[in-house]
């Protein structure tokens, strides 16, 4: 007689190790907008690389240089996309205009 065994269940029983994992690894180059955060907050990527935000928000969302170091985008409403390539190493912080306390950072090395 077969059992169904449920792969979920297995997983969590051996420590929830693939599900954390999971969860843990972003999207390539990719920043999303959600809940009123950026995230990841802080993206690390090479020089050269082309950064995408997202926005999964319903409300509008920019994404502005703290220093001008890259053109801003316009309002991103939901599921909008902007994106920046980054020729220069260096640490980028950015925010959203419509809500300052939005903050991330892009560390191009």
């Amino acid at each position: 007689m077969r059992r169904l065994v449920c792969t979920t269940c297995l997983v969590l029983a051996m420590g929830g190790w693939a599900t954390a994992a999971v969860a843990a690894t972003p999207k390539s180059n990719q920043i999303e907008i959600h809940n009123f955060m950026f995230m990841p907050k802080t993206l690390t990527v090479p020089v050269g690389a082309k950064v995408t935000w997202i926005n999964r928000d319903e409300e509008p969302h920019t994404v502005v240089s703290a220093n001008g170091q890259f053109a801003p985008s316009k309002a991103l409403d939901s599921n909008d996309r902007y994106e920046v390539s980054f020729g220069k190493p260096g640490t980028y912080v950015y925010f959203c205009t419509v809500h300052p306390f939005m903050t991330g950072t892009v560390v191009v090395k």
